[in-house]
């Protein structure tokens, strides 16, 4: 996944007067991205652990695609976290189930 990383200042400006901005993602495509279902991708951005903000009208959610790489190496972070303190066993399927 490329990320357009903002090249801003504090102030939100490059120096040229011009601000470059991360893409934004409907919830739909992270879902898609992370290949997870709606009320888990819902329930990952009620809770704040993916950080989204909410534009316009009910409904209309977006995530910036720096944010979703944030919340995807904290999950792999997390994971060797819980996998080094053998809180997850090392043999565990797809879905989380000893096989």
């Amino acid at each position: 996944m490329t990320v357009a990383k903002p090249t801003h200042t504090a102030t939100g400006d490059t120096g040229q007067g011009t601000r470059a901005f991360a893409r934004m993602l409907t919830l739909e495509q992270v879902e898609e991205i992370l290949n997870l279902g709606k009320p888990l991708v819902y329930a990952l951005v009620r809770n704040g652990e993916l950080r989204a903000a909410q534009f316009g009208g009910r409904g209309v959610w977006r995530v910036r695609e720096d944010d979703l790489e944030a919340y995807i190496d904290a999950a792999y972070e997390k994971t060797a976290e819980r996998i080094a303190s053998g809180q997850l066993p090392g043999d565990a399927g797809e879905d989380g189930q000893q096989t």
